[in-house]
């Protein structure tokens, strides 16, 4: 192993790789199966559904290999998953802000 990929070189063990590459993979377990429900409403089986987990899976191969091959670098690439949704919270927020200044706008003329 260590010839193969120079560990020492790179300042990591054998046991700090599994880990990581157990890591990354949970990881990525979790977003291709989270990331088409967040977006579909969770309706599963439906062919939006099915496009969405075959367009995370085909963007994250792409991205991955982009990185592995191009910038030399391990690490895999995913979409977003903070841009997805926004809490109901924040859509208030953003909507009564919204009208607070549509009718302090109108007050004034």
């Amino acid at each position: 192993m260590e010839k193969l990929f120079k560990l020492k070189a790179n300042g990591t063990t054998v046991r700090t790789e599994i880990l990581a590459g157990l890591t990354t993979f949970m990881t990525m377990a979790y977003i291709i199966a989270l990331n088409p429900n967040l977006l579909t409403n969770f309706a599963t089986g439906t062919p939006l559904w099915n496009g969405v987990f075959l367009a995370t899976c085909i963007a994250s191969a792409i991205g991955t290999i982009c990185m592995a091959f191009l910038a030399n670098k391990p690490f895999v690439m995913a979409p977003g998953m903070g841009l997805n949704r926004t809490s109901p919270r924040s859509r208030r927020r953003s909507s009564s802000s919204l009208s607070r200044a549509l009718y302090s706008s109108s007050s004034r003329s």
